[in-house]
């Protein structure tokens, strides 16, 4: 079958394109899914650099959807034909084959996709909508009329995360890297939007010198600190990854001199610890998809032999919303 494999650790070049990779055979209480379409993810780049060490050789991806072709045993509750979605199937450092014409998902994480809502729509998202759906509701629950910071707001995660903080009553103070990107986050529902430079300053100015109830970051080392400056007395600081590079040696009384803050570091397998909470925040995601009150920007859609070029992309800041990989059906073509 058509592949893509992450040979070592290093830079996009590491990923190479194969069109006769072994097909993955399911296990027990395990599916085999045609994939229709699978995400790129800045995790993804994080296994691909060796940031999450996942033993090489491996085939990434950790989300996508598509079609059920074949059962494991024990497998009860999805039928071949079954039309599927799945995000993170476990830890950070697990190799999950979603850059394949064909992966192994576990059953009980395979997330049936309603009828009106087709399969690329399902795939881009899934996974960041679950995101966004638990960063609102639990990591901190946003609250009519707080100020919420969130970065990279024009990207697939940031956008979703703007429309679920806006539907809960908040006022979104966006961030973005181009002014080009600038009408995406308005889109969004963003009431303010501005660069990443002084963009503390920015927010204080907006707050009349309270600041902000609650910063989302998923930039990292490049915003970390500008975050915090941003946020008001007990504020929340969400470190949500580090696509400018990790936060290191960081002081802990930092948070009691800029205010008692608070600061933690969530990752989505804490908050889809069972099938229940899975599938309860999944049909969140699509109901409001299927209304129209959650708005997924595909933002580039790559065939599977070009992954290395998604990586470019998503890793140049060059791109807005999700990026998909589409499997090809004819001759897999170069890498």
């Amino acid at each position: 079958m058509q592949a893509v494999i992450a040979t070592a650790y290093g830079g996009p070049e590491v990923l190479t394109a194969v069109h006769a990779h072994p097909e993955p055979r399911p296990g027990p209480g395990q599916v085999l899914v045609n994939v229709a379409a699978g995400g790129v993810n800045f995790i993804d780049i994080s296994q691909r650099r060796g940031v999450f060490a996942v033993p090489t050789p491996f085939v990434p991806g950790v989300e996508g959807a598509g079609t059920v072709a074949e059962l494991g045993p024990d497998v009860t509750g999805v039928a071949v034909g079954d039309r599927v979605a799945w995000a993170m199937d476990g830890s950070v450092t697990t190799a999950y084959g979603g850059y394949a014409q064909r992966a192994v998902v576990s059953a009980d994480r395979a997330v049936p996709i309603p009828d009106g809502l087709d399969v690329e729509s399902a795939a881009s998202v899934l996974m960041h909508g679950m995101t966004a759906h638990y960063l609102t509701h639990d990591t901190h629950r946003v609250r009519q009329g707080e100020t919420v910071v969130v970065h990279a707001a024009a990207g697939g995660l940031g956008g979703l995360l703007t429309q679920y903080a806006v539907a809960r009553g908040a006022r979104v103070i966006a961030t973005v890297s181009d002014p080009a990107k600038h009408a995406r986050a308005r889109a969004a529902g963003a009431d303010l939007v501005v660069g990443y430079d002084g963009f503390a300053e920015r927010v204080r100015e907006a707050t009349e010198g309270r600041g902000a109830d609650v910063v989302y970051d998923g930039v990292g080392a490049a915003t970390f600190d500008g975050g915090l400056a941003s946020l008001r007395t007990r504020g929340t600081m969400v470190l949500l990854g580090g696509a400018s590079g990790p936060v290191r040696d960081f002081d802990t009384g930092r948070l009691l001199g800029a205010g008692s803050l608070y600061l933690t570091r969530p990752g989505i397998a804490d908050y889809l610890r069972d099938r229940v909470e899975l599938l309860a925040r999944a049909r969140d995601v699509f109901e409001r998809t299927l209304s129209g009150a959650l708005r997924p920007h595909v933002g580039g859609r790559y065939p599977l032999a070009q992954a290395r070029r998604a990586h470019e992309d998503l890793e140049s800041r060059r791109t807005t919303g999700k990026l998909l990989l589409i499997p090809e059906t004819d001759a897999f073509a170069g890498g």
